[in-house]
């Protein structure tokens, strides 16, 4: 078996602005130190992209090797060295110092290092190991500047992006160029927020490195770089992180405040203190929203958890700003120049109706629910639910403030109605619309008890059975053939039932006025909540 030696070449020790820069030498750099220049290599060529980081000198079998370590030995030493036990702890190469010369190292030693990779290096005899050790120390101290040094350049170019008002687009492209790979930035649910490099690199393969987004206790999700990355270019990927969460942060800190001096004046405007028509419309323009049109106004709030469960404040206001995001994704597709905004407990849309017809109103914010659903849904949001109203349509500005209260009263009411996640429009309210006007849930109370009496408890099956009978009675018109059938009951069986309600509740089949409380009394019921 021959060996040639191995060209010597100085280290490359210069900051690249791409490729990789490892905090190290390779075992083929090390090579290229002046006091190595007549060192060859016996066996393990598999081994020379191995990263030096520090050396020692084996003086004894035993002795403890570190990762990435060059052991630097005398030939005297080798007939009781194990070279698997070295490598299994992370050598990096081996350089051995013949006793005289000529002399080789053991075939064994030279078998066994080309079997595990492991580069084993023939030192010529006279060798001085502390030249080596100085020179190759001396190498790594300067790579491991050279890497200190790229690591805060791209920092500082990374900051000053940041205090030139650039945002995440900039950000990503600055590492790219540094790491000379495709990076994406992922939000928390992998769409991606920004990326350089390939553009029609969308998602990134699997085992690509990664590092969270984090600040604040928040995950904004992560950064990737698409392609294997060395420790100094994971590190570069991980100044990028703290640097993207600081760009987010400060973004959405903007956002808070943008997001809340357009709710105050949307707050002012369906107050009705927002002066005329014309000054409403052109401030509002300055968002984007168009208001010098036909509107409708809809209302969407949160509903209670299904377990029964509160939220901290802080998962509350999540869910919040969640809700927010869907409902105004939903609107800007459906109706470019719509306004949404978020209060302490709802989101408000404004959004436009091409017929200028209340009809027309409901149909669109109906789709509009189904779509801000279906987004709330995938945001991982499936334990909640919201409830939506919907106003009248109205001419402009200045019929915001009555419409704002009917979708409230519509939300309201409809969740009393149908539960949570209810879809209500103010004109199809019926009497509910009326009842909901009363201010003291207790005088509803009051006069459900004293209307239905033995009837109006809930927890009783047979005054449950006998309150169906008297609702049905009460929708047929007294029609008694009719309610029967729905009932499915014996027309005998009807009328001994309404004897019974009628000794209990007076005269309704001839009475008009009692009919009508009674009708009242039962809707009253149906309202959830009351």
């Amino acid at each position: 078996m021959s060996h040639s030696p191995v060209e010597p070449g100085p280290p490359v020790l210069r900051l690249a602005s791409t490729g990789t820069l490892t905090p190290g030498l390779s075992v083929a750099e090390v090579l290229g130190v002046p006091s190595l220049a007549g060192a060859r290599l016996a066996a393990g060529r598999a081994g020379l992209g191995r990263v030096v980081r520090r050396l020692n000198v084996l003086d004894a079998p035993d002795v403890r090797v570190k990762p990435d370590e060059l052991l630097l030995a005398s030939g005297r030493v080798l007939r009781a060295v194990r070279l698997a036990d070295l490598a299994a702890r992370g050598l990096a190469a081996l350089a051995v110092r013949a006793g005289r010369p000529g002399e080789a190292p053991p075939a064994r030693l030279i078998a066994e290092a080309d079997r595990l990779g492991v580069p084993l290096i023939l030192l010529p005899a006279g060798t001085g190991f502390d030249e080596v050790l100085n020179q190759v120390l001396t190498g790594i101290l300067n790579r491991q500047a050279a890497v200190l040094a790229r690591t805060e350049e791209v920092h500082r170019a990374l900051v000053q992006i940041v205090l030139c008002g650039g945002g995440v687009q900039e950000v990503v492209a600055e590492v790219a160029a540094v790491l000379g790979v495709p990076v994406a930035l992922l939000d928390g649910d992998g769409r991606v927020l920004a990326r350089a490099g390939r553009p029609d690199l969308a998602a990134a393969p699997p085992g690509s490195p990664a590092v969270p987004v984090l600040a604040g206790g928040f995950d904004h999700g992560r950064i990737v770089a698409h392609g294997a990355l060395g420790d100094t270019d994971l590190g570069i990927l991980e100044r990028a992180a703290t640097v993207a969460a600081l760009v987010v942060t400060k973004q959405q800190a903007v956002a808070a405040v943008e997001s809340k001096y357009r709710a105050d004046f949307l707050r002012d405007v369906l107050a009705g203190r927002a002066g005329d028509d014309d000054q409403i419309t052109a401030h509002c323009a300055g968002f984007g929203w168009d208001l010098d049109r036909r509107l409708a106004v809809v209302v969407a709030e949160l509903d209670a958890r299904p377990d029964g469960t509160t939220q901290t404040r802080a998962d509350e206001r999540a869910a919040q700003d969640r809700l927010t995001a869907a409902w105004t994704a939903a609107a800007r597709r459906r109706d470019p120049g719509a306004a949404v905004a978020s209060f302490a407990h709802e989101v408000v849309a404004l959004v436009g109706t091409d017929q200028g017809v209340d009809e027309d109103a409901a149909a669109l914010a109906a789709a509009l629910a189904a779509e801000a659903a279906a987004q709330f849904t995938e945001q991982g949001t499936t334990a909640r639910t919201f409830s939506t109203g919907v106003s009248r349509t109205v001419a402009g500005p200045s019929g915001l403030p009555e419409a704002y209260e009917q979708a409230g009263t519509a939300v309201r009411v409809g969740r009393r109605l149908h539960g949570p996640g209810a879809r209500a429009h103010f004109d199809g309210l019926g009497v509910y619309r009326l009842l909901s006007l009363v201010p003291d849930p207790a005088e509803l109370h009051a006069f459900v008890r004293e209307t239905l009496g033995d009837l109006a408890a809930g927890d009783d099956p047979e005054m449950e059975d006998l309150r169906r009978t008297l609702q049905e009675l009460l929708e047929t018109n007294l029609n008694v053939a009719e309610t029967a059938r729905r009932l499915h009951f014996h027309y005998n069986t009807l009328r001994y039932r309404i004897g019974k309600l009628e000794r209990m509740l007076g005269p309704f089949t001839r009475d008009a006025n009692l009919r009508l409380n009674l009708t009242l009394a039962l809707h009253v019921l149906r309202m959830r909540g009351i």
